[in-house]
């Protein structure tokens, strides 16, 4: 059972996640486009890359900064260092710089995506782990789910740095939440972070191995959608900014009406496996489409998009209630290499993607993702049901 004390810390934390994902949704389908703008798109996953590895270094050494400064104080200084990175990247005119900004942006935000994870799991329990997972899903993906429409009105409008702008602006509210309703949280004992000892326990739990192979196919996934997409639909069918950020708002729509739904019936009704499994099905599907299609039909595109983001949903809630219902907030360790799956999922896809472009029409990058969705069944199909 929640205690009334855990359910205003959840909804303190939804709020915070809510807001927080407008910081990496607002500018996330923008990046891609400015980077290419200062170099060229055939290395524009590069700078991904090395922001990932970053993200991998600071997730090995955030138990042990957890542990000597605790949660709360890590947090809120990672959020001030957040704000005065996305201020670099909003004036600074130096292209290094701002190369450097665009890189720490992305470790930072991992790091702070599995602090929240932290307090989330400390407030949750595993009778309600799929509701409590869903809201918290749900929360971000309705940031998700406006931003592109945001960030193209603001980039037809504006520029594409005014959108780093309004992203710096909006991290002052999260230092204020962060100050006023997380200050008294209690930290659990957090163990010191050997990553090989984690692997060797991890491989004797093949239910986490495998969600955790799911969870990093998926973020390949969005990895490679997020950073070719927009320049997929601008630079080859044509479509403008404000046309585009239209197109992926409406392509994110599943993320905000499934996922709840899903999340009860993996509580109650199914369990996640069938759900995972379908989910995979969809997304293969449909991404292998993308490529076939030439027709620069609005509705078409969309309708496309918003199907392979249906799989995606379904496949995004069960992993974390799959997940969460394994473990707890004194097994930070195996959190800490879960959470590893989206850095990592940067770094592969994106030195496959690098390398394959350079020898293979840049559509076709689609059915090379279609293709890594159907292995993925291969992890899905492997777990054991909660129920």
């Amino acid at each position: 059972m929640l205690t009334n004390s855990k359910k205003t810390s959840l909804f303190i934390l939804y709020i915070l996640g809510f807001i927080f994902a407008f910081t990496s949704s607002l500018p996330a389908y923008v990046n891609s486009t400015f980077l290419t703008d200062l170099t060229n798109e055939q290395i524009v996953g590069v700078f991904y890359i090395i922001s990932s590895f970053f993200s991998i270094i600071s997730l090995v050494f955030i138990p042990k900064i957890l542990k000597r400064f605790g949660n709360f104080k890590v947090t809120l200084f990672l959020s001030i260092l957040y704000l005065l990175n996305f201020i670099g990247l909003a004036f600074t005119q130096n292209i290094s710089l701002v190369l450097f900004c665009f890189m720490l942006s992305g470790t930072i935000a991992t790091t702070i995506y599995f602090d929240i994870d932290v307090f989330i799991e400390h407030n949750s329990s595993d009778i309600k782990t799929g509701k409590i997972r869903s809201i918290y899903l749900t929360c971000i993906n309705l940031a998700w789910l406006v931003s592109p429409w945001i960030a193209g009105m603001i980039v037809e409008e504006y520029s594409i740095r005014t959108v780093y702008l309004i992203v710096a602006i909006i991290i002052v509210p999260i230092i204020m939440i962060i100050l006023l309703g997380l200050k008294s949280f209690k930290d659990p004992e957090y163990k010191t972070f050997e990553i090989i000892d984690t692997i060797k326990n991890i491989k004797l739990n093949k239910n986490i191995k495998n969600i955790i192979f799911s969870s990093l196919l998926l973020q390949m996934f969005f990895s490679l959608m997020v950073v070719y997409t927009p320049i997929y639909l601008n630079k080859y069918l044509g479509f403008d900014w404000g046309t585009i950020g239209i197109i992926l708002s409406i392509m994110l729509l599943p993320f905000i009406f499934i996922q709840i739904p899903l999340g009860y019936l993996a509580d109650k009704k199914f369990g996640e496996k069938e759900i995972l499994t379908i989910g995979f099905i969809i997304m293969a599907i449909f991404t292998a489409i993308i490529p076939m299609i030439h027709s620069k039909s609005f509705i078409v595109i969309a309708l496309i998009l918003f199907m392979t983001r249906v799989g995606a949903a379904m496949v995004e809630v069960m992993n974390d209630t799959y997940f969460f219902k394994q473990i707890n907030d004194k097994n930070l360790n195996v959190i800490n290499i879960y959470r590893m799956s989206t850095p990592s999922a940067y770094i592969i896809s994106l030195v496959i993607a690098t390398i394959l472009l350079s020898f293979i029409p840049f559509n076709y990058i689609f059915y090379v993702l279609a293709i890594i969705m159907i292995f993925a069944l291969r992890y899905s199909l492997a777990i054991k049901d909660t129920r």
